[in-house]
Order: C-alpha cells, then sequence, then structure tokens
C-alpha cells in the first residue's frame, strides 16, 4: 500500500492552490465541494479561475510563488507547469510537513486526489497511486453505475436515527445486524422511493420488534473455492461481508479472506497431514459454540464443503443442537485446477466419465478401489494424494492401467503460484520429488492429460 486512503475534513480550513490554468481549476472545484478557504496564488489567471474569484468562490492573489505563502495552510497543491516551481512548492511543503499534492507528478506528492464517486454524505474514493487513472475512470464508471444517487438520502436517514438505535440496542452485534437489516431491506427501498414518511413507520416497526428479541447466531458452510477469489460465488461474497466470524482452514487463501469483514475475528483450524490446530470434533463444536453465544458463522473451507470437506460432519452437530446454518456450495478443487491446468475432466474421445477419490483415508492407508480406478476411458481425480502417490501409480499400473497413461499433478491451482507437472504413471513419481513438488496439490489420471499442451490458458506473468 503505496498510500494510505483517508478522508480529510476541509470545511473553512485555509487551503492553497499555486497556479490559475484549466487543471488548477478541476482541483478548486473539488476543494470548494468540501467547503474549503481556497487561496490561489498564480500570476496568469484563467477564465474559469477568474470567474470562481468574482463569485465569490475563492481569493486570488496574482503574484508569483514565495514560500511565505504556505504559512498557515492545511493543504497544499502546486497546478503550475513549471516544473522547477512544482518541485520548490513540494519541498518547501514537506518541510513545514504540510500535505502537498503536485499535479501530475506522482514522485512529489504526500497525497494524491483519488476518483470520486459522490453520493454525499456517502463519498467512495478510488486510486492506483498514480499507476493507471484510466483503469480508475473505468471503476469509477462501474461503480457509479451500481450504487444509485438515492444512496445519499439513505445514509442521511441513517444518520438521522443513529443515536437513538444506539440507546436501544447496546449490543453492538444486535446493532449491526439491524442496520443491515434496515439497510437492505424495506426501510431503505422506501427511502430510494422519496417514500420517506413510509420509511420512518417501518423503521420504528423494525426498532420496536427487535429491542426485545433475542439475537440468534447462525453458521454459513461456505465452499471458498480453489484458491482464486473471483470464483468465489455472489452468495458467498454476501454472507462472508455480514458474518461476525470466520472459521477458515490452511486451503482458504489469503485473497479469499481478504473479501471476508475487516472487523471480523478470525480463527484458524486448518489442518495437516500428521498436524491439526484441532481436531474434527473440537471444529465441530467451535461452530456451534460460536452460534449459540449469538454470532453469525462463516466457516470458510477450501473447495467444495461436500466434497471432501468433512461439511457433512459439521453441520451434523449443527443439527443435534438446533442451530440454524447454511450451506454454499463452492467450486471444488477438480473443477477449478483442471480447468486452469487446461484439463478438462471428460471428453468423448478419451473420458466418458469422472471419478472423484481421497489418496488419504482415514486411517492413514491408500487402500482404495484399484479395479474401479484401473477401467479405461474415464478420469480419475486424487484429491489428497501426493504421499501415496508413488503407492498411487504402482496400484494403478499393477491392476491394468498402461505404464505409460498420462497423469498431471496441480499445485495450488486457480492461483498466482499454480505449477502444473505432467508425466506417465511409470515416472511421475520421481518428477514429483526432483520438482519438489509440494502440497496442497490435486492429481489428475487419464488420457486427458494429453489435452493440456493444446488446452494450456492460463498465463502466470
Amino acid at each position: 500500500m503505496d498510500y494510505f486512503p483517508l478522508f480529510l475534513k476541509l470545511k473553512d480550513q485555509p487551503c492553497l492552490v499555486i497556479g490559475a490554468g484549466e487543471i488548477a481549476a478541476r482541483k478548486i472545484e473539488l476543494l470548494a465541494k468540501a467547503n474549503a478557504r481556497i487561496v490561489v496564488v498564480a500570476l496568469d489567471i484563467g477564465a474559469k479561475v477568474a470567474a470562481m474569484a468574482e463569485a465569490g468562490i475563492i481569493v486570488v492573489h496574482q503574484q508569483a510563488f514565495n514560500p511565505q505563502v504556505l504559512t498557515g495552510m492545511r493543504l497544499v497543491v502546486a497546478a503550475t507547469n513549471h516544473l522547477p516551481t512544482n518541485i520548490e512548492i513540494a519541498q518547501a511543503a514537506n518541510q513545514l510537513h504540510i500535505p502537498v499534492n503536485v499535479v501530475d507528478n506522482p514522485d512529489l506528492c504526500s497525497f494524491i486526489f483519488p476518483a470520486i464517486v459522490d453520493r454525499s454524505p456517502l463519498l467512495v474514493a478510488i486510486s492506483s497511486g498514480g499507476a493507471s487513472p484510466v483503469l480508475i475512470r473505468l471503476l469509477r464508471a462501474k461503480i457509479e453505475s451500481t450504487i444509485p444517487a438515492a444512496y445519499g438520502r439513505l445514509a442521511v436517514f441513517a444518520e438521522k436515527y443513529r443515536e437513538r438505535v444506539k440507546q436501544h440496542i447496546t449490543q453492538p452485534a444486535k446493532r449491526r445486524i439491524f442496520w443491515e437489516n434496515v439497510l437492505q431491506g424495506r426501510t431503505a427501498e422506501l427511502v430510494f422511493a422519496g417514500q420517506e414518511q413510509e420509511a420512518e413507520q417501518h423503521f420504528n416497526t423494525q426498532l420496536s420488534r427487535v429491542e426485545n428479541s433475542q439475537t440468534h447466531g447462525e453458521v454459513y458452510l461456505i465452499g471458498a473455492g480453489p484458491g482464486d477469489p473471483d470464483l468465489l460465488t455472489f452468495k458467498a461474497l454476501r454472507l462472508m461481508q455480514q458474518a461476525d466470524v470466520i472459521v477458515y482452514d490452511r486451503l482458504v487463501s489469503d485473497g479469499v479472506l481478504e473479501m471476508a469483514r475487516r472487523d471480523a475475528e478470525k480463527i484458524y483450524v486448518g489442518k495437516q497431514r500428521s498436524l491439526h490446530s484441532l481436531p474434527q470434533e473440537s471444529i465441530n463444536q467451535l461452530l456451534a459454540d460460536l452460534a449459540l453465544a449469538g454470532k453469525r458463522v462463516a466457516r470458510l473451507k477450501g473447495g467444495d464443503p461436500f466434497i471432501f470437506g468433512r461439511g457433512g460432519e459439521e453441520i451434523e452437530t449443527l443439527m443435534q443442537q438446533g442451530i440454524s446454518f447454511q450451506v454454499v456450495p463452492g467450486i471444488t478443487a477438480a473443477a477449478g485446477c483442471a480447468s486452469y491446468a487446461g484439463i478438462p475432466l471428460t471428453h468423448r474421445d478419451y473420458a466418458q466419465s469422472c471419478i472423484f477419490v481421497t489418496g488419504h483415508l482415514k486411517d492413514g492407508t491408500v487402500n482404495l478401489d484399484w479395479p474401479q480406478l484401473a477401467r479405461p476411458n474415464q478420469t480419475v481425480v486424487i484429491y489428497m494424494g501426493l504421499v501415496g502417490l508413488e503407492t498411487i501409480c504402482q496400484e494403478l499400473i499393477a491392476h491394468g492401467c498402461p505404464a505409460e497413461l498420462p497423469i498431471a499433478i496441480i499445485q495450488q491451482g486457480t492461483t498466482r503460484q499454480q505449477r502444473v507437472l505432467t508425466g506417465s504413471l511409470a515416472d511421475m513419481h520421481q518428477h514429483a520429488e526432483l520438482d519438489e513438488i509440494k502440497a496442497p496439490t490435486l492429481i489428475i489420471v487419464g488420457n486427458v492429460v494429453k489435452l493440456r499442451q493444446q488446452l494450456d490458458w492460463f498465463r502466470i506473468e
């Protein structure tokens, strides 16, 4: 993070703009929206700036820059077309510890102007730190189209009742849930429609109902996908944003965790082979205890919770204790990793069926149904199979698979760290050791792996 985002209160604060051309005029307009007291210093005064001076919006001093004009200023903008002057302004402002922006020169700036979506009092600021103004313009257009102008009225409405709600609902978690329901429900729709009186009536009804109600917790069992946060479902993202607690395992990527609510408590319960931070039974009870305490709990599981994710065991505990829950399917590792590796799991020329198995059984063995897995014209996807890779390859060959049958290992699939290793059953074990392949991995066995070279599309730069 090259710049720390914050909002300055500039109402009635003295702000200096040096320069009076078109670019300076745009900065002045932004500062004027914040009700700053704007002083402009320049030798040549453009028409827009002159008109602002005549309207009493700004004060203009028609003179060359002198460091003395910085005295008492809260913020400085250098908007001249003379680089040496801009450098002098930046150096003088920095010596006085005054925030300074030099237009079109990020290296000289101690702050930058973001692109702004204005739904006052609601503001959205976007910046690339000067890296790509065009990208920021495109993002701003997207955000503008998704946030109706009426959101400003909704923010004013919420501010009006904020203290009253705080007095009546003293528990912060309960208060947050109330506001989420208000701002996403019927009250908000009435405000958007301009029916303020009806909105107030509906709001008061909701507040009277919630004052004496008991907060009930809930668990969201969410498939976090194989790693790429863009593969989260809309429902998963929505529930992650409203959860009070995030309980996550080892296979949940940092990018996915970043999508959770910022102030949510995060609890790591990851498990590795022979190294469990919490036994599964303790995880089951942890989810129940948090929900019974009135928390909304997002249980994030890599891939899909019902495909080798032990999600069924967790909701059994919740059902036994009468706890509400939701299950949100995720893109399982087989689908995500295979797609990003360019390996279709089925193909009419190579495989008419696909089998998912785990290479790490409950008793620690790799005792699978080898005759079934060795059948032709199918794809076998093996989760958690890296440790038993040598045994897997040997057993498949022993039960009729050709030694040259293609096999792929995908490490950290769908992420920027993805690695794909291909080979045959006869030599894959040695290749994996030489290439130092590490978990998490997914193994794909079958002739569909031949298509990897042709269909490889995911580029890591």
